[in-house]
């Protein structure tokens, strides 16, 4: 069963200085049990996150939305990276996790022991694409295919006018300009959402296996989270890098190419994308987590596209605590929490048959007895 509050308070702590407390909006009417007359919510106390820094945004608008509904209780989210995130949820030091990526069986296998025999259970509460960014003065988007872009990345391409992205971008003036490649330096679902697209694009190209972790031998500039490596990127003249499309400003952007066509991201895009999932092996039926199909030929989808998850307990071991996350988890599955973190952060609201199986996940949540 989760940790006491007092075990929990103690890592959060630890965790870290960059807990975020969201205040109230002005347009949110909550969500979830209890909070659907904003001026008589029955829920209070205090919940505890960490993880990805690609769902900051949204969470923030989450976090407004679901206080202001509920004004007796506070949620802290602090968005160290997704490893760090799952890290702090399978030690017991929060209620729930933010990631870009599914616990791993090591990660799944040491969840039991914080929430009961069934593990920590997923729900893609946040969908959105992962832009290929660069600044290149005077060019706003490239077509690009995925064996051009991981040839970029493992540094087989070094310079913007090579002959691969010239034969992809006809009528673009590109110069001789030195590539510097920019990645995350820290464990990153982003990171791994990204190397899945390259290996299943280009698998003769990337070469690696898949991990949260920027391969070593492929090291370049890199800084931390998706707000690091944009602003490495809007810094250097030439550079290129990924990260979630919410962030990337007005660096240019690539076009991926799909079958016989090059798609721009979009949320509609993404979400094209993972309604094409499926869903992954030996965890509770419940559970959303999925594959994703980065090699879809499916007109109009976008394949370089993150789902990050909310990970919970299905077992609490108060029942405050219980409710506050089921609660909280409702707001930000419903339609309202969906639209609110699209106004914030131009993600791609959840379909209606996903929202449908993440409420049925969520009622999944109870007191540990």
């Amino acid at each position: 069963m989760k940790v006491s509050h007092l075990g929990r308070s103690a890592a959060v702590l630890a965790i870290g200085s960059l807990a975020l407390t969201a205040c109230g909006s002005d347009n949110a009417t909550g969500g979830g049990a209890g909070s659907e007359d904003t001026s008589g919510s029955s829920l209070s106390g205090t919940l505890t996150g960490s993880g990805s820094s690609a769902q900051n945004a949204a969470m923030t608008a989450w976090i407004n939305g679901f206080q202001e509904a509920n004004p007796d209780v506070t949620v802290q989210y602090s968005p160290d990276g997704s490893g760090a995130g799952r890290e702090a949820f399978t030690a017991g030091g929060t209620d729930f996790a933010g990631s870009d990526a599914y616990l791993d069986d090591e990660e799944f296998e040491a969840s039991k022991e914080v929430c009961g025999p069934d593990g920590g259970f997923h729900v893609p509460a946040y969908i959105s694409p992962i832009a290929v960014a660069f600044n290149l003065p005077g060019v706003d988007t490239l077509n690009m295919d995925g064996e051009t872009i991981a040839q970029i990345f493992t540094g087989e391409i070094t310079e913007w006018n090579d002959p691969a992205i010239a034969e992809l971008n006809p009528e673009a003036e590109l110069p001789d300009t030195q590539i510097t490649v920019v990645h995350r330096n820290d464990e990153s679902g982003t990171t791994e959402n990204f190397q899945e697209y390259l290996a299943a694009a280009a698998p003769e190209v990337w070469t690696e296996e898949v991990s949260g972790n920027w391969p070593s031998q492929w090291a370049a500039e890199n800084n931390k989270g998706n707000a690091g490596v944009v602003q490495s990127t809007t810094s250097t003249e030439g550079a290129i890098t990924y990260a979630d499309a919410s962030v990337v400003g007005d660096l240019g952007t690539a076009a991926v190419r799909v079958g016989e066509e090059f798609v721009n991201y979009s949320p509609e895009a993404a979400s094209a994308a993972v309604e094409a999932s499926t869903p992954i092996e030996g965890r509770a039926e419940y559970d959303m987590a999925m594959d994703l199909a980065r090699d879809t030929s499916e007109s109009g989808s976008y394949p370089v596209v993150l789902v990050s998850y909310e990970i919970f307990c299905p077992q609490y071991d108060s029942q405050e605590t219980a409710d506050l996350v089921k609660a909280f988890g409702e707001y930000m599955v419903s339609e309202e929490g969906q639209q609110v973190a699209a106004d914030a952060a131009g993600s791609a609201p959840m379909s209606e048959s996903l929202r449908t199986q993440a409420q049925e996940a969520l009622d999944q949540i109870t007191v540990a007895g």
